[in-house]
């Protein structure tokens, strides 16, 4: 195997001796891409959270004058709507109005004239509504931010969308690009620039990016083609040819002494992805009280040409730090798609559990590929779990929040595995917005026979309840510990005690099994022996 791969970097260093250019414009061309992607990144970034402070400084100012204002429309009510829009850069009007839009006061004494463009859509965790509306004459649309006042009455405050002009706005983006402001049901409010060729009308390559605007249900998405910002990098691309030629005798050499030398199976795995050969095992998940199924892990192995079955602890850790796993994670999450698609549509309340990685959250596109792969499938959105490791800490970065956003507003959930065994804590995993907490095995093994109490199983169960998060126990594996999590309200398990992860054929056996046994949902009890 390592002589094959040395013929093939020998290979490649004959043709970037005798053709440096063609190595040169790949390279450079992902180099553009990277590059380019972050700048853009960071302007879809800057305008989400544009939005996003200036929907809340609206939130903010419409809680202040309705606290200071016992009654509306009064003199003190339009003086405290006044003072709030001369101490505030964004806040346009405030205005009282019915349900059915006959309008009371505003702040000037005026009739307004707005327009909606979007349905009212609630804003998670708050009380207000938010729609976006065309505003008198503004050319940027704005956003109605509305609390309902008493049973008839509506009080409304209007900032812009994006808190500058359109011409200020087109500057963060290059020319010839398109930045689009939607919400997260695909209903476009704005746009700035072409958006045709973007949407997969004409044949252009687009550099792209998208960002959520915090919590609010508005996406923000910005493109600009590669053709346009490849040609700033002309320069480059001379010097870097200029260069490829020169040191491709010493790339060839350092490519025979790594052939040699390595035993880092590099090649392998990214061969083995490309090929199919990392395949999705997948572990039930039983609930302790009715012995029904209730979801699956999809777990991987390495299954080899020769028959070989790698187990993931040799290949995960190199994945990550490689940047492999990201490919790996489509490819499994394709398989899954095609292998339990039917078994979905048939149980539709299973839940497939996926196994993010850290890299997932620094940058957006696992939004996309999850949409890419699961859009329309027979698998819901609200089937899908999204797990991420607590071994290794999860920057809580912007990206990362949008990234949980994101996954959040598709329907999907987002459970912390490994719990209790890492880096996490309260405050952390309730900043994280987590839905699913699993119990690492390593506390289900201290529960013996006979054991009556286990204070860090019993602190990490109450912590989840406290989160008001779903739990599940990993790697149990004895009458005793099943019964034990469910005698403390632990529903769902996972462990050899039910099954080992199993291939696809053996999962749908067992799945349609128990789907037989347990055709409705039953109340009461089932032993935890017939579960097993």
């Amino acid at each position: 195997m390592q002589s094959r791969y040395s013929h093939i970097l020998m290979l490649l260093g004959a043709i970037l001796a005798f053709v440096p250019i063609l190595a040169v414009d790949y390279l450079l061309d992902a180099y553009v891409r990277v590059r380019e992607k972050a700048v853009i990144q960071q302007s879809a970034s800057l305008v989400s959270s544009q939005i996003e402070i200036g929907a809340m400084d609206a939130v903010a100012s419409l809680r202040r004058v309705l606290a200071a204002s016992p009654s509306l429309c009064t003199p003190t009510f339009v003086a405290n709507v006044q003072d709030e829009i001369e101490s505030s850069l964004n806040l346009k009007q405030v205005l009282v109005e019915n349900a059915d839009g006959v309008q009371y006061c505003d702040a000037f004494g005026r009739t307004i004239s707005y327009s909606p463009l979007s349905q009212s859509l609630p804003i998670p965790g708050h009380t207000e509504t938010i729609t976006v509306v065309k505003l008198g004459q503004m050319a940027m649309p704005a956003l109605k931010i509305t609390q309902v006042f008493g049973t008839t009455r509506r009080v409304s405050a209007f900032v812009p969308l994006v808190g500058q002009s359109q011409a200020g706005l087109a500057q963060t983006i290059p020319a010839a690009g398109m930045l689009r402001v939607v919400l997260t049901n695909g209903t476009s409010v704005f746009t700035l620039g072409d958006a045709t060729a973007f949407d997969g009308q004409g044949a252009t390559e687009f550099v792209s990016a998208q960002s959520f605007a915090g919590e609010l249900p508005l996406k923000i998405e910005a493109a600009v083609p590669f053709a346009v910002v490849r040609a700033g990098y002309a320069d480059l691309d001379m010097s870097f040819t200029v260069l490829a030629c020169l040191m491709s005798a010493g790339f060839l050499l350092m490519a025979l002494h790594y052939v040699r030398r390595s035993r880092v199976p590099a090649f392998d795995l990214e061969r083995a992805i490309a090929r199919g050969q990392i395949k999705p095992y997948y572990q039930p998940v039983i609930n302790l009280r009715t012995g029904e199924l209730v979801g699956c892990e999809v777990l991987c192995r390495w299954e080899k040409r020769n028959g070989e079955v790698v187990p993931p602890g040799a290949f995960i850790d190199y994945a990550e730090v490689t940047g492999l796993a990201i490919p790996m994670t489509l490819s499994l999450m394709q398989q899954v798609k095609f292998d339990l698609g039917e078994l979905c549509r048939q149980m539709p309340d299973l839940k497939v559990s996926i196994n993010l990685f850290e890299g997932h959250f620094r940058d957006g596109s696992i939004i996309e590929d999850v949409q890419a792969i699961f859009g329309g499938s027979p698998i819901a959105y609200r089937q899908l779990v999204f797990e991420i490791t607590e071994r290794r800490p999860l920057a809580n970065s912007t990206v990362a929040i949008s990234v949980i956003a994101g996954l959040h507003a598709l329907g999907a959930k987002l459970a912390m595995d490994d719990a209790g065994t890492g880096h996490s804590n309260l405050a952390y995993l309730a900043t994280l917005g987590v839905d699913v907490i699993k119990i690492d095995r390593v506390f289900v093994d201290m529960v013996k026979p006979e054991t009556t109490q286990v204070p860090v199983l019993d602190g990490l169960i109450a912590m989840a309840k406290d989160l008001n998060c779903e739990i599940v126990a990993e790697g149990v594996e004895t009458e005793a510990q099943a019964l034990y999590l469910r005698a403390r309200g632990v529903l769902h398990a996972q462990g050899f005690i039910f099954a080992p992860a199993l291939k696809v054929g053996a999962f749908k056996e067992l799945a349609l099994a128990l789907q037989a046994t347990h055709p409705t949902r039953r109340r009461g009890e089932a032993s935890v022996a017939s579960a097993a």
